[in-house]
């Protein structure tokens, strides 16, 4: 059985991409996670200790956005999914990485990367 923790919306602002101007100013991005584990032991107890902790997971995120700089969203996002995967309980994590302010001289609604990582 795989149940789901979803986090989803989480903005923290970084300093990524491919030009000078993104790595000097920033911007807000915006990351979408999805985990893959077996809740039935944290229901079972209903204890915080028996499941993941979307809050502590929420800031070790936002530390991985807010620090190093990557040209990459796919490398930002591979980075995101190993903080997932950091957890022993679960066993995938799906992983989307919005960057609503990308420099796209048009009209746009997202940029997204998604990206699926399993347990090895």
């Amino acid at each position: 059985m795989t149940d789901l923790i979803e986090l989803t919306g989480l903005r923290v602002r970084g300093h990524h991409g491919v030009f000078d101007h993104e790595r000097r100013d920033g911007q807000e991005f915006v990351v979408d996670v999805a985990l893959e584990l077996d809740t039935r032991v944290a229901a079972a107890s209903d204890d915080l200790a028996d499941t993941v902790d979307y809050g502590a997971l929420a800031q070790a995120l936002a530390g991985v956005v807010a620090g190093e700089a990557v040209n990459l969203l796919e490398v930002l996002a591979e980075r995101l999914a190993e903080v997932c995967l950091g957890d022993e309980r679960v066993g995938a994590a799906t992983v989307t990485v919005h960057k609503p302010q990308a420099p796209i001289p048009l009209r746009f609604g997202d940029v997204a990367v998604t990206i699926h990582r399993k347990r090895a």
